[in-house]
């Protein structure tokens, strides 16, 4: 039997071993800066926002993903904020929600076997789900996704006429069950809400989806679509932002972005 003062020593040991354990990862551990500036990524990282301007607990995940967009060079970094209606009914209609957005969730919802859809909640790369505001699990998500090398390569070029966007995409499609989802971004707005769970709070957003295009794809290796652009559309700040994505899983393979040539 050991003695009392051994058990002691050891206990101490222990953790002191703990704690410098603890240390070792932090210090490997992904901050905000490390994902902003790196540059030698061999994968890609598309992280969608599941939010709403009349969810209380939504503002801190807004805010996480705003710190992770501003002075962001990583450009292998996609965020996506998707405001869902579901909360339109506490008193405050969020203008940026729609239902289809609400569908995707549920979608992810049957895909990651999670029971209910809340918000705030982030999906990287459709793999994996996490309480939006949490910023550690997030950021180990979004390292692990560039980390991992994309399947094949997406190339995007996207060009404006006649209150249509005109996509062309290319090295979409090599995989069986994938669709193309198109996601046309507006980079910042900001909105005083005036009722609700939020009422009497300013609210700043990033990377708000305005609008999404899913398309089926085939062995084709180069393809055009059109989208309707929505009211309020500057091409100066907005971006379009493509994934391709596994139908039966929701696994994402590549991802691409683009900002948007003057057409005719």
């Amino acid at each position: 039997m050991k003695s009392m003062k051994t058990m002691i020593l050891a206990g101490g040991l222990a953790a002191v071993l703990a704690v410098t354990a603890a240390f070792a990862d932090l210090r490997h551990e992904k901050t905000i800066k490390d994902l902003q500036t790196a540059q030698d990524s061999k994968g890609f990282a598309v992280v969608e926002l599941f939010t709403s301007e009349g969810c209380s607990s939504c503002p801190p995940a807004d805010e996480l993903m705003e710190k992770i967009q501003e002075d962001n060079k990583n450009r292998q970094i996609y965020i996506l904020a998707f405001h869902v209606d579901y909360w339109d009914h506490q008193g405050w209609k969020d203008r940026f929600s729609d239902h289809e957005f609400s569908n995707r969730q549920r979608q992810y919802a049957d895909w990651l076997n999670v029971r209910t859809v809340y918000t705030p909640q982030v999906v990287v790369n459709g793999r994996s789900e996490h309480v939006g505001s949490d910023q550690r699990p997030v950021l180990q998500a979004i390292s692990a996704g560039l980390s991992q090398g994309p399947a094949g390569t997406l190339a995007l070029t996207a060009s404006i006429a006649r209150n249509q966007l005109q996509v062309n995409y290319e090295g979409a499609g090599q995989e069986k069950n994938t669709e193309l989802v198109l996601a046309l971004v507006q980079r910042a707005a900001a909105s005083r809400v005036k009722a609700g769970e939020n009422s009497g709070r300013s609210l700043s957003h990033v990377q708000i989806v305005r609008r999404v295009l899913r398309v089926p794809l085939d062995a084709g290796n180069k393809k055009d679509v059109s989208m309707r652009l929505p009211a309020g559309f500057d091409a100066a700040g907005w971006e379009l932002i493509g994934f391709v994505q596994h139908t039966d899983d929701g696994h994402i393979s590549n991802a691409g972005r683009t900002g948007f040539d003057a057409g005719k």
